[in-house]
């Protein structure tokens, strides 16, 4: 068992601590905060109470993001993990199951900074542009099913003059059925829908939020 009783975290989500690993430093464990899975089943609606605490774990969702067929028998040098950290299972931690992943770090060998404070540092610029339009054509050619591509999910790996974006969070279909990862076309326009969102919430990020992002989302959905 990893034990994280001396360990602080170095980030928090809605569901999830990070922590260092304290044997590996260049990997993140990824630790359910407590009560979480309860929360989130009562306010789930009714049809999702009918499936187990897995729908509602972030560990076990990205434990089946990674057995997706992009990416179950992908090699070492795979271009799926250009954008994505090396996954190592989960693990046992003494502040429960925990979900083993590289840790992107930049060059100071501090986790790396987020796309989201990115914007707010420097806004949508063009070398971030550029890094996101290489980002989205990665996608579409490793056929890897993300949810929706939100900027604190996004880390940048190298440095400002030259980012690459890599995927920390919310891998995996959002869709229910699997008609995406059966049938190429399905999976073609589950993809461009996601990339699509992921242009309109960049842009609202870096707008000057006079609409909600619901009201920018829906908007982005009818053009």
């Amino acid at each position: 068992m990893i034990d994280l009783r001396e360990q602080r975290p170095f980030a928090s989500g809605g569901n999830r601590h990070c922590y260092r690993h304290p044997e590996h430093p260049e990997r993140c464990i990824k630790v359910m905060i407590p009560g979480r899975v309860g929360e989130l089943r009562a306010r789930a609606p009714w049809y999702k109470k009918l499936f187990g605490d897995d729908q509602f774990d972030d560990n076990a969702r990205e434990r089946e993001g990674y057995h997706q067929k992009a990416l179950k028998n992908a090699a070492a040098d795979s271009i799926v993990w250009q954008h994505l950290p090396r996954w190592y299972g989960i693990e046992d931690t003494s502040a429960g199951p925990g979900s083993v992943s590289e840790l992107i770090l930049d060059s100071s060998g501090e986790p790396a900074m987020t796309l989201e404070r990115y914007l707010q540092l420097y806004g949508l610029d063009e070398t971030i542009r550029r890094a996101l339009s290489e980002f989205a054509d990665w996608l579409r050619l490793s056929g890897v099913m993300t949810k929706n591509l939100l900027p604190h999910n996004l880390v940048i790996r190298e440095t400002r003059e030259n980012p690459r974006l890599v995927l920390i969070d919310g891998l995996g279909r959002s869709a229910f059925l699997p008609f995406a990862e059966i049938f190429e076309g399905s999976r073609n326009r589950y993809l461009e829908r996601r990339i699509k969102r992921m242009w309109a919430r960049v842009e609202w990020e870096t707008s000057d939020r006079a609409m909600t992002w619901e009201e920018a989302e829906d908007i982005s959905r009818r053009r």
